[in-house]
């Protein structure tokens, strides 16, 4: 899942003037309208772009001691006591390692076309290095048949959190240089073993989120940070950018395994940002948000289209690594598209204090920028889809878009009776609303929108938060066996991608 907002609230961030053409683009973006035209359900022409969902593997697999894997970090994470919301982990989470096969047809009956879904490494090498685990590589193979023979394409990413514990022994893994050949020799064990039927490949998902909650804040697994009430080791002035860079030479080496196994295929990272807004017309105000986007989406993205980290980042960040001209021309060429999550926005306007001189609320003159959905960080604001697309448009120089990841958690929905809890309205206008918007910015503005990911196929671990939030367009019953049964917000989607969905299946 996604970062939380308060890491974009992060106090170790710095400040440094934007370039003068992306004060220009954000100003003009603060003149566009908020409002849109609506999308019904009657709409006889489905959006321009296909269906998807997502997930990920420690979020839904469990089995985590069966079929020879090893612990993760967040094996490890989760078992401390007060680290998880009710001293949850993902030990069962959905049982998708016993019930893909459920699972499979589900997403076949609501015409899902796209599956995105995470590799677990200590699964597939349960040591982080050395011997194969040949249970783990026949689990996904049978995962991937399944999904062909349904006719869902499957989009596979690399690293989505659960680093093998043993790398985190042995070198606190992130934050150890060998995790970089680690690293891309675990890639090329997964590409040799799945490119022949998966075309579409991402090595990370979310590196803002990952990095900096789990070496800046200490919320999240490995748990590191400077502060001692949280965490019993780390530094977050510096440990964050030492993972980042790691992270982004790591990418790099799997990419060029990917390039040697299967040079057809097609790489990206899964990058992560809300969208900034201007609180106001300031010139100050549309430089912090420039600012903003540098640190929560161009920190990972400028590197990988650009071929370096943003300015203001690097001069922000004195210790931040350099990378070599070698590395800067590799890093350029190491994305075929861009994957991009999105769920929410908020205001943005120039600050005195914390290193990126920058602050966020999602509250102007007493009003909320938009409904508040279950998760404290996450507000329904549609128009910041539009405008985060043509952003990544013109920063990116025109890219092929996957939005791997969008949506929403009910309020109050952990609380709500079977079966009262299926008519999920908010959820369901959230998708209205948020996939129109990328629809005008496809039809539009001119942004080439390839896909959509629904957040999630079921409701799931969601990390800190264990089992509270529930942001599955199909319900899990914890309580009675884990029964899957779909939410109307499925019946929607299906329906306005025109794929028919059949309620009997």
């Amino acid at each position: 899942m996604r970062v939380r907002q308060r890491l974009i609230q992060h106090k170790h961030l710095q400040y440094l003037l934007c370039l003068v053409f992306a004060v220009a683009f954000l100003h003009a973006a603060v003149a566009q309208s908020n409002t849109t035209a609506g999308m019904t359900d009657s709409n006889k022409q489905p959006p321009p772009f296909v269906f998807g969902t997502a997930s990920a593997a420690y979020q839904i697999e469990g089995a985590w001691n069966e079929g020879g894997r090893l612990p993760s970090i967040w094996d490890t994470f989760s078992q401390m006591p007060g680290k998880v919301a009710n001293n949850e982990n993902g030990n069962v989470a959905d049982d998708f390692y016993h019930r893909w096969q459920e699972d499979v047809e589900l997403m076949k009956s609501l015409g899902v076309q796209l599956f995105r879904f995470s590799l677990s490494w200590p699964r597939i090498i349960p040591k982080g290095r050395g011997e194969v685990n040949q249970a783990g590589i026949a689990f996904y193979s049978r995962l991937i048949d399944a999904l062909l023979a349904a006719g869902i394409e499957p989009h596979i990413t690399l690293y989505h959190w659960d680093l093998p514990q043993a790398l985190e022994d042995e070198y606190l893994g992130w934050l150890g240089e060998r995790v970089v050949d680690d690293f891309a020799a675990y890639a090329a064990v997964c590409f040799n073993a799945f490119s022949d039927r998966v075309k579409y490949f991402t090595t990370f998902n979310e590196p803002l989120s990952f990095v900096f909650i789990g070496y800046d804040q200490g919320i999240h697994a490995p748990g590191r940070c400077s502060d001692r009430s949280r965490c019993a080791a780390g530094n977050s002035s510096t440990e964050p950018w030492i993972a980042t860079h790691h992270v982004l030479l790591a990418h790099v080496a799997a990419v060029q395994q990917l390039r040697s196994i299967a040079p057809d295929a097609k790489v990206s990272i899964n990058f992560n940002t809300n969208w900034g807004e201007p609180m106001t017309n300031s010139r100050e105000d549309l430089e912090a948000s420039q600012r903003y986007l540098d640190f929560n989406l161009g920190v990972y993205a400028d590197p990988c289209f650009l071929g370096d980290y943003p300015s203001s980042v690097r001069k922000a960040v004195p210790s931040l690594p350099h990378f070599t001209t070698e590395q800067k021309a590799a890093l350029k060429k190491s994305v075929d598209y861009f994957a991009l999550n999105h769920y929410t926005t908020n205001w943005v306007s120039a600050s005195d204090s914390g290193l990126q001189k920058a602050s966020t609320t999602y509250v102007r003159d007493g009003a909320p920028i938009g409904p508040q959905a279950d998760s404290e960080w996450l507000y329904v604001v549609p128009w910041g889809m539009r405008r985060l697309l043509n952003y990544v448009n013109k920063r990116y120089h025109h890219p092929a878009i996957y939005i791997t990841e969008s949506g929403v958690d009910v309020p109050n929905e952990n609380s709500m009776p079977f079966p009262d809890v299926l008519q999920d309205d908010f959820r369901i206008d959230y998708y209205r609303e948020y996939i129109e918007n990328a629809v005008l910015a496809a039809t539009v503005d001119g942004v080439d929108v390839r896909a959509y990911f629904a957040w999630s196929i079921l409701d799931n671990f969601e990390w800190a938060d264990g089992y509270s939030k529930r942001f599955g367009i199909t319900y899990v019953d914890y309580k009675n066996g884990l029964k899957r049964t779909p939410k109307q917000s499925a019946y929607f989607l299906a329906k306005l991608f025109g794929r028919h969905p059949n309620p009997g299946t």
